[in-house]
């Protein structure tokens, strides 16, 4: 049985399924406030809600909970929401959220999510999410950006220790922040083989988005054969049907990721242009 929570942080066990929201709420409405930050923290990091019944209204009182942490931009939730990272690895609401959370609490969040970044014991999941929420404070708050590309740079520079995954992430996130300070890291990642191309293209990509070219040299089928030639079923969705005992779930999780890496880039882009 979940702790008592009492009002208003207790509307939340019953405010409803996140699927049937478009916008997130204005959660200050209901009555929350900076004084209601500590048991907001409890309700977020609740073992008991998180892993609920999915058929429970309840399940989805932590994302309620850090919804509201971010718009009252609690500092005292950074620390706690940190170890959602990799205590809910699999949950997409987590993954998917929580780097806006932070980017709605801001640059004090900055050393922690470094100190994680850079924490060995955290998979590749936790990792991209860490710096998924710098790249969301450095667009929400210009006077942060250039403390998160400092970050994400110094990540970037252990390419050879890190995921290729990894680093096609913090070279997106790179790119999203416009960090041309960056290109001389990127491109030795890129030289070494050290980036997954799937996630954020090759180095000519970069150098076009960043403004260092004006288009493409090399064609593109040529760039990335893997995308044109045999076996075709290498680029075919992902088929749910199709899972055996968990063994593909590692690949699906990693094109899903690729797939938001892309949209979010894609909106980032068409935000810019409307600026």
């Amino acid at each position: 049985m979940s702790k008592d929570y009492s009002s208003p942080v207790s509307q939340l066990l019953t405010f409803g399924d996140c699927r049937g929201f478009g916008e997130w709420p204005n959660y200050l409405d209901l009555g929350l406030g900076p004084e209601h930050a500590d048991e907001l923290i409890e309700m977020a990091t609740d073992e008991e809600l998180n892993w609920a019944d999915p058929d429970d209204l309840g399940v989805w009182a932590p994302v309620h909970a850090w919804r509201a942490l971010g718009q009252l931009r609690a500092t005292a939730a950074i620390e706690p929401l940190l170890h959602l990272f990799h205590e809910l690895e699999d949950n997409d609401w987590a993954s998917d959220e929580l780097p806006v959370v932070y980017g709605m609490i801001g640059r004090e969040a900055i050393p922690a999510l470094s100190r994680y970044l850079e924490d060995e014991r955290y998979g590749l999941y936790p990792h991209i999410a860490a710096a998924g929420s710098l790249e969301q404070i450095g667009l929400t708050d210009p006077s942060a950006r250039a403390a998160c590309v400092e970050v994400l740079s110094r990540s970037l520079e252990r390419f050879g220790e890190n995921d290729p995954s990894l680093n096609g992430f913090l070279v997106g996130y790179l790119l999203d922040l416009q960090a041309v300070e960056a290109a001389p890291v990127m491109e030795r990642a890129f030289a070494g083989g050290h980036v997954d191309v799937l996630v954020v293209g090759d180095w000519e990509d970069v150098q076009v988005e960043l403004g260092l070219k004006a288009a493409r040299e090399t064609p593109r089928a040529r760039a990335f054969p893997m995308l044109f030639d045999a076996p075709r079923q290498d680029t075919r969705k992902y088929d749910a049907s199709r899972r055996t005992a968990g063994a593909d779930e590692p690949a699906a999780k990693a094109k899903s990721k690729r797939k938001q890496a892309r949209a979010a880039r894609k909106k980032n882009r068409k935000r810019k242009k409307k600026k």
